[in-house]
């Protein structure tokens, strides 16, 4: 189930990630929108990319997306693109490598499809529901899983948004968590679904939908967890976008830490 779905989005986003790296290593025009958040002309035709291929094979889904104009329509539709068309855009503008492309679809506020592509390495991360996490890396496919450390984790920080709250809990846990490094945007949920790292903490409500539907799918179905700082799970195609309070990403329930 979901083969097509998620044969479309791992191909859209695999294009919208070849075209913001036309624009990555060439020129772009950056704009602050009205949250104070960048954009910039690679999100644009990213965003063009993605929602013109979505709408095309699937007209009758809705489409949630940070670049395009929400009218809340889609809450009366089971099926909801949830779009991120450049995660990490304040990297870009750096010239980082932490950024991707986003592409989940959520039926009844369930994610059941989620791909994450990274430009710079040109890892992609796909997943669906019940199916496992998998990712095509130098022509290989392999799947993917988080390893099972409760002892001597290493915890992945923002790179832009790495909050004293943050620290002082990962400080609070220092007998269990003996090292913390950068990581960018949805490449967290990335490295912890392959083993390579075992927390992350998110606990303000800077992130939406579109931050966290696609990086979710890859991490569970890797067997990890994703959850609030409540211990409630996060379910998509809200009325309301905002990840009120953040999220946590764990390989395992054991390591909620607060």
């Amino acid at each position: 189930m979901w083969e097509n779905e998620l044969e479309l989005a791992k191909n859209l986003a695999v294009k919208a990630g070849k075209k913001i790296m036309e624009f990555y290593h060439g020129s772009f025009e950056v704009d602050i929108k009205s949250d104070d958040s960048p954009v910039t002309s690679a999100d644009r035709a990213s965003n063009e990319i993605i929602i013109s291929g979505l709408k095309e094979k699937y007209p009758h889904f809705a489409i949630l997306s940070e670049e395009t104009d929400d009218d809340l329509s889609r809450l009366d539709n089971d099926y909801v693109w949830i779009v991120d068309p450049l995660d990490g855009t304040q990297d870009f503008v750096n010239h980082g490598r932490g950024f991707a492309v986003n592409i989940a679809l959520a039926y009844k506020h369930e994610v059941v499809v989620g791909v994450v592509y990274i430009p710079t390495s040109s890892d992609l991360f796909f997943a669906s529901k019940g199916n496992g996490t998998y990712v095509l890396r130098n022509g290989n496919i392999t799947k993917v899983h988080v390893n099972n450390k409760t002892e001597d984790l290493t915890c992945l920080t923002s790179i832009h948004f790495f909050s004293e709250t943050e620290k002082q809990l990962i400080e609070k846990h220092s007998d269990k968590i003996k090292r913390y490094y950068e990581a960018g945007a949805s490449t967290k949920a990335c490295i912890i679904a392959e083993g390579k790292a075992e927390l992350s903490y998110r606990l303000n409500s800077g992130t939406k939908e579109w931050d966290t539907a696609a990086p979710q799918l890859i991490l569970e179905e890797a067997g990890g967890v994703v959850i609030k700082p409540d211990g409630t799970p996060i379910r998509y195609n809200r009325k309301d976008v905002v990840n009120r309070g953040g999220f946590i990403l764990l390989n395992r329930i054991e390591n909620f830490l607060m």
